[in-house]
């Protein structure tokens, strides 16, 4: 239940994903300055970072705002190990939490206290900057913990190239709605968008295109690594796809062999999907699979790693499903734990290990298989296309986007519950929620944060909050007012009709 009142500064109308419990108290306290005590300075350079973007300077001197690990922190009776509380008071701040998550869960719900102290007092537009504006929260108290472990974001990489600088601003956006999986599909059709120590020509021949024409690019394993870090410093693990049995225009481009006439097939970029396959009885197709998947767990800081298995249209069952059994083997045997898209799961025979992670997006399908998959030991993320894919057009009328699986507006990614998307399935094999981002039709980052907001801000409370804390009309003022950030920022955002901005 979360509690809440008029008072404090509009405190019920801040914070996304909706919180447990939040007791708003009396009085303000000014947070133009802040002096910050955590536990490792890592830590603390991340809170001040967080605050400076709500208007904050960190000086020595100013509000204290302590982060403390506390095994007792987070409504009362939690486990959850990313559970935090966060008290303000006249006189500072704390932030305690069981583990470093927690801590960086409650230094962003501050932050988002702070926008909305700024909205209260007409104070977002000209900001801290020599006008003695204040800068303010309410005192409050915060319970939180997230509903499932895995809340996340899919971002496809290949039909339009995003470098390690635009993934580092989504690795941000993830995280500021207490998001913490940054799954990237790697490879398609169109392009292998990461260095494969073993498979050097996956690079050097199959990296340079994207659709229709725009330029390319890959992460080299530096930059990998280098990208996983700083999502690891804010608790996000980058999950990498390396999409097989089907999408593999751009492998069998760069390795002939991998194709029955031994000849390499020409560049692609277009979007149809389907068209593409490897063949399990050539004798080259295993060692490749071996090699790339080995390179990618070596150089994977994370326990996951998805092998896509998604519309392999052109392959019977039988082959399909020694592809699913021997890609498995290879991950297990790499030391990662699998995850692929839903057609993993298998039709009449199961087909995926226990603690295999299986990524549901195609509302369509007869549950059977995947009810028989968590019989079995299987785990579901769900990204339901018709809500969770937000490279779904808005309207018919938006410039941006495909419409395969409907319209996607901002309600109808906030109203929906994860566990009721699959008739049967027990919430017990839910692992958690990911939105989707494919990018066939977005160029730059703002066409990407444009498509992202504000409904990833949606699917981020469909995968933290309980069901009871949901309302579409809190949602509605609390996404108004989150916008100021955004505003603020510089980022660019839908500003869907559903919304009072």
């Amino acid at each position: 239940m979360t509690t809440v009142s008029s008072g404090a500064g509009m405190v019920a109308d801040a914070v996304i994903p909706a919180p447990v419990e939040l007791e708003p108290g009396e009085g303000v306290l000014d947070l133009v300055t802040v002096t910050i005590d955590a536990p490792d300075d890592v830590t603390a350079r991340l809170a001040g970072e967080l605050l400076a973007t709500a208007g904050a300077s960190v000086v020595p001197g100013g509000v204290l705002v302590t982060l403390t690990p506390d095994p007792a922190a987070g409504p009362e009776g939690s486990r959850n190990p990313e559970r935090y509380t966060l008290t303000v008071t006249a006189d500072g701040v704390t932030v305690a939490a069981p583990e470093r998550a927690g801590l960086l869960h409650g230094v962003r719900t501050l932050r988002q206290l702070i926008n909305a102290r700024r909205l209260a007092v007409g104070s977002d537009e000209v900001g801290r900057g020599g006008t003695g504006a204040p800068l303010e929260v309410g005192a409050v108290v915060v319970r939180d913990e997230p509903r499932y472990p895995w809340r996340g974001l899919s971002l496809d990489v290949v039909r339009h190239w995003f470098g390690p600088a635009d993934l580092r601003a989504v690795v941000d956006l993830v995280g500021s709605y207490k998001m913490n999986r940054l799954h990237l599909h790697l490879t398609d059709d169109q392009g292998w968008r990461l260095e494969i120590p073993s498979r050097p020509a996956l690079t050097e021949k199959s990296s340079q295109g994207a659709v229709s024409g725009a330029a390319g690019g890959f992460l080299s394993a530096d930059e990998y690594r280098e990208l996983q870090e700083y999502a690891a410093e804010r608790e996000i693990v980058i999950v990498p796809e390396i999409d097989v049995p089907g999408h593999v225009n751009a492998a069998t481009h760069a390795y002939g062999e991998l194709m029955p006439s031994g000849e390499p097939t020409d560049a692609y970029d277009g979007i149809e999907v389907g068209f593409s396959q490897l063949h399990l009885d050539l004798p080259d197709t295993e060692p490749f699979l071996r090699d790339v998947f080995t390179d990618v767990a070596r150089m994977t800081l994370g326990p996951w790693m998805h092998f896509g298995a998604d519309e392999v249209l052109t392959m019977q069952p039988d082959e399909f499903g020694g592809f699913i059994r021997l890609c498995q083997e290879i991950v297990t045997s790499a030391g990662k734990t699998p995850v692929a898209w839903q057609e993993a799961a298998g039709e009449a025979t199961v087909l995926v290990r226990p603690g295999t992670v299986l990524q549901y997006w195609d509302p369509k399908p007869d549950p059977g298989p995947f009810l028989r998959a968590a019989e079995a030991g299987a785990r579901f993320v769900m990204s339901p296309a018709n809500r969770a894919y937000l490279d779904m057009k808005y309207t018919p009328e938006h410039p941006l986007g495909l419409a395969w699986a409907g319209f996607v507006e901002l309600r109808d990614s906030y109203d929906w519950d994860p566990a009721a998307v699959i008739e049967g399935l027990p919430e017990s094999a839910i692992e958690g929620v990911s939105a989707a981002m494919w990018t066939e039709t977005i160029l730059n980052r703002d066409d990407l944060f444009s498509m992202l907001l504000p409904r990833l801000a949606a699917v981020a409370e469909a995968a933290w909050s309980r069901p009871g804390s949901k309302d579409w009309e809190s949602f509605r003022n609390r996404i108004s007012v989150e916008a100021g950030a955004w505003r603020r920022e510089g980022a660019a955002y839908h500003p869907t009709p559903q919304i009072d901005w």
